[in-house]
């Protein structure tokens, strides 16, 4: 049987470095993936949008959603608007636009661990425990540092800003995995006959969404 394993060689590496230009939309499904209309929107898969002034589907409205499919005049996010009021009209999908990190040697997600809650009563035998929230921890790279890469100087920037960054990785097989984090450390360190190296540890907030 032939294996399925995915090569890193090729894999890419991208902060969210500002907006582009929003994209009109005229539909919104009621749908556990919700559906937009965008006539010729060129959005890819990975994409981050931020929906605003949408009537009808207000629930939406500030919402960021990462697009997990597209066709091209319609687009799917991940958010659930099964329990949203149905779409009237107008709106616009904003979507990030991103910089690629550059130098980048290695990556390194943190298996997700759920929290532990205790239940133990009084009428236990022992310890009773149930599972929390999932923990999706950090996410690091190591790099050759290279200070005049756009990339790495968004990442510096992300360093000394309180803000939440948007991050993808972007594998050879095409498969997508979109983050939210904030980055936490960048040391740098060199020595005799060795390159400029660096690392970048991202803290991981909410879900990682691979598509």
């Amino acid at each position: 049987m032939s294996s399925s394993a995915i090569s890193a060689q090729g894999s890419q590496f991208f902060i969210g470095s500002g907006t582009a230009g929003a994209k009109t939309i005229t539909a919104i499904t009621q749908a556990y993936r919700a559906q937009a209309s965008s006539t010729a929107h060129a959005l890819a898969i990975g994409d981050r949008v931020t929906f605003a002034s949408v009537v009808g589907m207000t629930e939406i409205n500030a919402l960021v959603g990462t697009v997990i499919d597209v066709d091209t005049d319609t687009f799917v996010v991940d958010i659930d608007s099964r329990a949203f009021t149905a779409y009237s009209s107008s709106g616009t999908a904003t979507p990030v636009t991103w910089t690629q990190v550059k130098d980048i040697s290695t990556f390194n997600f943190e298996s997700g661990e759920r929290s532990e809650i205790d239940v133990t009563n009084l009428d236990s035998t022992a310890k009773e425990f149930r599972l929390g929230l999932k923990d999706n921890g950090n996410f690091s790279v190591a790099m050759r540092v290279v200070h005049a890469d756009s990339g790495q100087a968004a990442c510096l920037a992300a360093l000394g800003s309180d803000d939440v960054s948007s991050f993808k990785l972007v594998l050879p097989n095409a498969e997508v995995g979109t983050f939210s984090g904030q980055v936490k450390s960048m040391p740098e360190s060199g020595g005799v006959d060795a390159v400029y190296e660096g690392s970048m540890n991202v803290r991981v907030s909410g879900d990682i969404t691979w598509a």
